[in-house]
């Protein structure tokens, strides 16, 4: 199990919707102004429950988190921790359209990693250290099968992809500003795809004349 496959516990007692309801409305509301931010009042106000039905569920607030935590950890991890496909296939098309798929998916869930990214959490620390990790792995493969430039430095050839798919995330209101419409959009997704793949098949992938 990877650090980013983490098992959600929820305590208290209650049934499976009312539990994914107000996990996915304290999700919104912790993306959207931060965990610090967000009362419990105010979660059950998003999920159309009572404040003491999300305390009968999760107690305190700080289990609330946690289980929000191990739900956006359990999606990155399904989205982003599978194998590589094997050569003659794109494995650079392929990641980016795991990632693309996220943001068109998950919006929520991007968005609140791209806070937990900046906030200085515990959460952001081990996202992004455990993403680094699958980088590394992928770059060790595609080295070994003889897919990378081997001029490249591997740490940044690791960080690089990843700076460029975070850095989306967290700039996504500035960049949002030069697109003629949200990123999220298929369009504009597929543009961001395109234009990021072409930049590290360009700049990463060995080029055999």
């Amino acid at each position: 199990m990877t650090a980013l496959q983490s098992d959600e516990q929820v305590p208290g007692a209650g049934t499976r919707s009312s539990v994914d309801r107000i996990r996915n409305a304290a999700l919104k509301c912790f993306a959207a102004r931060g965990s610090s931010a967000t009362s419990l009042r105010a979660v059950a106000a998003e999920a159309g429950v009572s404040p003491g039905l999300v305390q009968h569920h999760f107690a305190t607030k700080a289990n609330l988190i946690k289980a929000v935590d191990d739900h956006v950890l359990g999606v990155m991890a399904e989205a982003l921790t599978q194998p590589i496909p094997e050569p003659p296939a794109d494995t650079i098309a392929d990641v980016g359209s795991r990632v693309t798929s996220l943001v068109a998916g998950e919006p929520d869930v991007v968005a609140y990693v791209g806070r937990a990214l900046t906030d200085g959490s515990s959460l952001g620390a081990q996202l992004f250290d455990s993403l680094a990790a699958i980088g590394a792995e992928r770059w060790r493969v595609r080295a070994e099968q003889g897919l990378t430039r081997p001029d490249l430095d591997p740490i940044w050839g690791t960080l690089n992809p990843l700076v460029l798919a975070l850095g989306a995330w967290v700039l996504r209101a500035h960049i949002e500003r030069h697109l003629p419409e949200p990123l999220e959009t298929p369009e504009q997704l597929q543009r961001w795809q395109n234009a990021t793949d072409s930049l590290l098949r360009d700049g990463q992938m060995r080029h055999d004349s």
